[in-house]
Order: C-alpha cells, then structure tokens, then sequence
C-alpha cells in the first residue's frame, strides 16, 4: 500500500525522524491558512507540493495551468497562486504516464536551505532474504540511474530481519556520505531511528529522496516515500486508514473487494489464472503468441462460479480486452468444477452481454481434466479449450489476428 508523502512523514516524525515542518491542505484556503501558520513558526520560504502517487513531481507539469507539481513559493500570495493550479489539474510526470493524475491534495512545507543532497532508502533484498539499507552522494536522482551508471556510489549494508541496526552499521553508512562532526552525529541518530520505523510499521519500502544536509549541520527527509507490506496490514489498522483509493487504479480497488489479486497493464489480452507463478508463465505465452498481456489475475486456489465471475466482471471492464485466456491448475480444485464455473459465468446476463465478441480461451490441467475439456467443448458457446500451453498460445494468436 502507498501512502502520501505527508503522511510518510507524518509517520517519520512520530519515530523521531528528523523532517520540515509541513501542514496538508485540501483546498486553496487550507493552504493559504497553513503557510500563514508556518509563516508564525518562523517560516521565510514555502514549498508547495503536489499530492499523488507517483515520483518526477518536481520535473513534471499540469495539463491546463502548465504548473510545476512541487514550487518554491516566496510569500503566502504565490502559495495561494500555486494552489490554485494545481487543484483539480492533472499532473503528468515521467511515472503517470501521459494520462497522469489529478491533483486532490497539497502539502505545505517550511523551506529548507540546502548545502548537500543525498540517497538513503530501505527494502528487502530478496537475493539475500535480507533488509539492506542504500545510501548514495547522489541524492536528488533516480537510484535506478545511479545504479545502472555509477554503481560504485551506493552503499549497503544488510540487517536480518527482526533484528536491530547496529551503530556501526549506521556510522557505516553515515561516513559513506562523508559527513563530519554534527552532521555525522545527526545522520547516524537519522538511519537509526529511520530504520526503526521501517522495522515497526511492516513497511516494503522507505525511501528518503533527497536527505538533506543544511548549512546548520542538520540531516533533514526534504522528501519521503514510503511503501507498506498489505498482508501485514492486520497489525496496523491505523497505517491502513492512509489508504487513499483515488490513487489506485478502480479496477485494481474492485478486484480487491472479491480477494482477486489484480494488476492492471496495457495489454488486450485478458489472464485469469490460479497461481502467481502460473500468471507469469502465462503472460509470457501471450508475449510469444504475440499478444500483449492485459492484466494480472490471480484467482486463488479456490477459482469458484464466483470468483470465475467476479474475475471475467473486473477483465471485462477493461476496454482493451479482445480475448481472454483462462489458465487454471486443477490441484486444491478440480477442472470440472472449475470448467462448469465458468460455463455458467459466461451464460450469466451481465456477463453474456460484455463477453460479445470476446473469444474465450480455456486451459484446464490437473484434477478431472478431461471431463473439463468435454464440459467446454459440449458448450455451445464461445469458449474454446486448450491441453497444452502451445495449444493455448496457437489459440490466442488466433484470435488476435481474426
């Protein structure tokens, strides 16, 4: 689950992590009022940032206003001007997309002189089974690039899970970033409490782009992203309030009403499939018939009439759909059920009318497989079956091309 960046930091600072003062806003006068408020606390510079989820909002643009999605605003009146906007304006960056996102929320925040920008982010390194903290000199710039162009400037050091940061880890890291006397103090006590707040929430990932080295020697978050781990989601009930839906894609919010694990992509062929491991396998099959997957959807092991129905409901409502292959491993449940599951699916009414014209692609392996493959091709409708994936791949190549 995303959540906002001023919440992230929100959450940062209840954990001692050291961030600029900043107020949300809803409104054009909610934000007036909170520069006003911050102008109280001492502030002589404004930051006005957009709201969404998604990274580049500082290179990116409005589609109406052509406003910046993060501006540096000199008094409470450019505040107001910027407000204005970028409310209610779409904001296309380089991760939205050119259909970007509209702005619904803005975040107010005390300027912050800056001497250095640094890189400092926290996951799972999965090669390992470990959590690994990063740090670069190059903050301010996409890890990835970094990576890929000057690996040499990322420092790591990994920590089992469960278990503490030592401080000589964090003075590790702290020295990478060739800090000195107060600065060092201050970004060792920063990774330190950092990390415990990563360890505490359950979060996937915390990403600090850029931390901040201030002329006073002060480490500061100037920005923060932060990712949590959903199926720890029980065990914070308050993290799971942040959930911001307008974010999400709809279909991807509607599929998680019925537990359907679905990933929404720009494909027109449409997967129903039981099993993370077999979606993938699957996807790449359509990419070798030549197809382009439209979605990820896993079922589950119990791939039901409705969970089979709910699933065609969520594929079908993507416009780009032209085919759907249906791939499923009759193990924990057996083809048959599952074959007159979907038989039913298709002759239900609302699904009937949306599945005109869209060739039905059915591969059933595993438990009572062939009595599946007879319940499919005694139907009279427009579902072919498949035994083999190849079978599957010719099937889909044909109806992309007819």
């Amino acid at each position: 689950m995303n959540i906002h960046e001023y919440q992230a930091k929100e959450i940062l600072k209840d954990y001692g992590v050291a961030v600029p003062d900043g107020i949300a806003a809803f409104s054009v006068d909610e934000a007036v009022k909170a520069a006003e408020k911050l102008k109280e606390n001492g502030a002589t510079l404004f930051v006005l940032k957009a709201q969404i989820h998604a990274g580049g909002r500082g290179k990116g643009r409005t589609v109406k206003s052509g406003a910046k999605g993060v501006m540096l605003c000199k008094t409470v009146e450019e505040v107001k001007e910027g407000a204005e906007k970028l409310l209610g304006d779409t904001l296309v960056t380089i991760q939205t997309g050119e259909e970007g996102k509209v702005v619904q929320r803005l975040y107010v925040t005390d300027g912050v002189d800056i001497q250095s920008e640094f890189y400092l982010g926290i996951t799972l390194d999965r090669g390992t089974g470990q959590n690994v903290i990063m740090v670069s000199t190059e903050g301010g710039v996409e890890i990835e690039k970094v990576a890929e162009e000057t690996p040499d400037k990322i420092v790591k050091e990994w920590i089992e899970p469960g278990q503490t940061l030592y401080p000589s880890q964090a003075r590790r890291l702290a020295f990478a970033l060739g800090l000195t006397g107060d600065a060092f103090k201050k970004a060792v006590k920063f990774i330190q409490a950092l990390y415990k707040a990563f360890e505490a929430t359950d979060a996937s990932i915390f990403e600090i782009n850029p931390l901040v080295l201030t002329p006073d020697n002060d480490v500061i978050a100037l920005d923060a992203k932060i990712n949590f781990d959903d199926n720890a989601l029980f065990r914070h009930p308050e993290l799971s309030e942040l959930r911001d839906l307008t974010e999400e894609n709809p279909l991807e919010v509607e599929a998680g009403k019925f537990n359907l694990n679905y990933i929404k992509l720009d494909g027109n062929v449409g997967c129903m499939v039981n099993g993370a491991g077999l979606a993938m396998a699957t996807m790449d099959i359509i990419k070798l018939a030549g197809g382009e997957p439209a979605n990820f959807l896993d079922v589950g092991g119990t791939a039901n009439v409705e969970t089979v129905k709910n699933g065609f409901r969520i594929i079908l409502d993507d416009p780009n759909v032209k085919v759907i292959l249906i791939n499923i491993f009759g193990g924990i449940v057996r083809c048959d059920r599952v074959a007159g599951g979907v038989i039913e699916a298709v002759k239900d009414p609302e699904i009937a009318e949306k599945v005109k014209g869209v060739p039905i692609i059915v591969r059933l392996q595993g438990t009572n497989a062939e009595e599946a493959k007879e319940i499919i091709d005694n139907s009279d409708l427009n579902v072919i079956s498949a035994v083999l994936l190849k079978e599957a791949a010719e099937e889909v190549t044909k109806a992309i091309a007819s």
